[in-house]
């Protein structure tokens, strides 16, 4: 893992957020206005799930890291403006899942997230 030259954005903070499982480490990552788009069995490419803002967020990734399950940021590109990574999850009965994330940065903050998940069933 590591950062672009001149990029503010910093993999090592998404790291400690996502492996300690805070969401508040993880929200300082993204803008005010930031959007995340997520695409999954549930919410599929021609209606994914729109979360707009920090408030919106911030109550995704409260709920996401309350839930009993392991976090692991397996691999994270960073490139001038932009930051691709995967996390891999198992909950504690054994179910797994597997998420891609493309971020568009402004200003080193995350503004535009695409996050495509599967999990077992």
């Amino acid at each position: 893992m590591g950062t672009a030259a001149g990029s503010a954005f910093d993999a090592e903070t998404l790291r400690r957020g996502i492996e300690g499982e805070n969401a508040a480490t993880l929200l300082s990552l993204y803008r005010d206005d930031a959007e995340i788009r997520i695409i999954d069995r549930n919410t599929q490419p021609s209606h994914p799930k729109i979360v707009h803002g920090r408030d919106q967020i911030s109550e995704m990734l409260n709920d996401v890291y309350s839930r009993d399950m392991t976090h692991h940021l397996d691999q994270c590109v960073v490139q001038g403006d932009h930051v691709a990574f995967t996390e891999s999850c198992e909950y504690r009965d054994g179910v797994r899942v597997l998420a891609n994330s493309m971020v568009s940065l402004r200003d080193g903050k995350i503004a535009e997230q695409v996050l495509i998940q599967a999990w077992d069933e």
